[in-house]
């Protein structure tokens, strides 16, 4: 009798906790060695809360592929319970479209405008005064990441600048290296471009062209002067025949590519390559130009749920994004910065002290999708890797093209 009452309330208490137990798909399209050893932070913290599971839905092909199809997804009716995306106006619609979680209460339980840092991050997730995503790091373009085995091999010094990075790419085509590793999607070919935009144009045609929607900045002979480097730098891309950024990333980490213009999160590439900052690779930020800080990153929303157990398992994933404890351990593999301002970083590598040198003097601007809708970001995508893989494209054609985009953004 004993021995059927323990079978009872055994079978009992797993059934209750069946029931209480509470799964959340996440999507995001951190794919790549070092972003999936950054993602497995996120999942390990949240499956040891009591209860919840992280399904990870993990889509390959990057942010343009997986955007559209978390996108897809929402607006068909067969959310996830949250995903990654990046804050500023990529899910503008989806909000407008109440079809995203409101987080302003957990926000204010954790005085979230108290430790966002810089605080137009939590802007950014916020409209209407109403909060809808949690930032969780600072990801910024303005790096370009050189390989110490390549300049070696070359015979020339590591290039402290953009122009030494120009003046070295025919030792480095000598040596049978690709001075610029470049893959083929468009918004690795945009997103390079922006970065040339700030280092070689300056930060305020940048906010001209992309905050003002200045038209006649995006044609003016400052602006032509970053087309013709551009132009330069698809010269210096010729052989380097990858699409995908890491792969990229792994032509400078294996020395057969010069440099790299790619964000800080190439960091997580070299981390799991077991190459050491200032050792095996050196990082420039603003090419060395400008040292500047773009403040784009990484946010996660969350699609409503008609279910009250999975939006407080939402909610406490939101909570947990944002402790300190996780901040540290995300961005350390991920190579991103934190966006708490009061948290210990000290074992943070060469690059990553850089970043957060810069962070904390100031100079820091705004990303592309905080001031650019996606209609207007993927224009400019289509033209670049046009311009990247076309050389009969002249640096004066593309400008055109782009001042007409500009023109007419929103």
């Amino acid at each position: 009798m004993k021995i059927r009452n323990a079978l009872v309330a055994t079978t009992a208490l797993c059934a209750a906790s069946t029931a209480y137990a509470t799964d959340l798909e996440v999507t995001h399209w951190w794919t790549s060695g070092g972003e999936a050893a950054a993602v497995a932070e996120f999942a390990e913290a949240f499956n040891a809360t009591e209860g919840n599971t992280w399904v990870d839905g993990a889509i390959a092909g990057g942010g343009g592929v997986a955007r559209g199809v978390i996108v897809s997804r929402i607006l068909g009716g067969d959310p996830m319970h949250a995903t990654q995306l990046n804050h500023g106006r990529q899910a503008e619609e989806l909000v407008e479209a109440g079809l995203m979680l409101d987080l302003t209460d957990v926000a204010t339980e954790g005085g979230w405008r108290d430790i966002v840092h810089p605080v137009s991050l939590l802007d950014s997730c916020t409209l209407d005064g109403k909060i809808y995503c949690v930032p969780v790091n600072i990801h910024s373009w303005q790096w370009i990441w050189l390989s110490h085995k390549a300049y070696a091999d070359a015979g020339v010094p590591v290039p402290a600048n953009w122009d030494e990075f120009v003046a070295s790419a025919p030792a480095l085509r000598e040596a049978g290296k690709v001075p610029l590793a470049m893959g083929q999607q468009s918004w690795q070919s945009a997103g390079a471009f922006g970065v040339m935009n700030v280092a070689i144009g300056g930060l305020d045609l940048w906010t001209k062209v992309n905050v003002d929607k200045d038209a006649e900045a995006a044609a003016s002979p400052e602006m032509l002067k970053v087309f013709k480097a551009a132009a330069d730098a698809r010269e210096f891309a010729v052989g380097s025949n990858v699409s995908d950024w890491n792969l990229a990333t792994a032509m400078v980490i294996n020395g057969e590519a010069g440099g790299q213009i790619m964000g800080d999160w190439a960091q997580g590439e070299f981390a799991v390559a077991e190459q050491v900052a200032g050792v095996d690779y050196t990082c420039l930020p603003g090419l060395g130009v400008n040292e500047i800080i773009s403040t784009a990153g990484d946010a996660f929303y969350f699609p409503k749920q008609d279910d009250p157990e999975i939006e407080a398992a939402q909610k406490e994933l939101a909570k947990l994004l944002l402790s300190k404890e996780v901040q540290v351990d995300f961005n350390l593999k991920k190579g991103s910065l934190p966006v708490r301002g009061d948290i210990d970083l000290s074992a943070a590598n060469d690059c990553m002290k850089k970043g957060l040198e810069i962070l904390a003097a100031g100079n820091i601007m705004p990303g592309g999708d905080q001031v650019l809708s996606p209609d207007t970001s993927g224009q400019i995508e289509d033209l670049m890797v046009e311009f990247w893989n076309d050389t009969s494209i002249t640096a004066e054609d593309a400008q055109s093209r782009y001042a007409e985009i500009i023109a007419n953004a929103d």
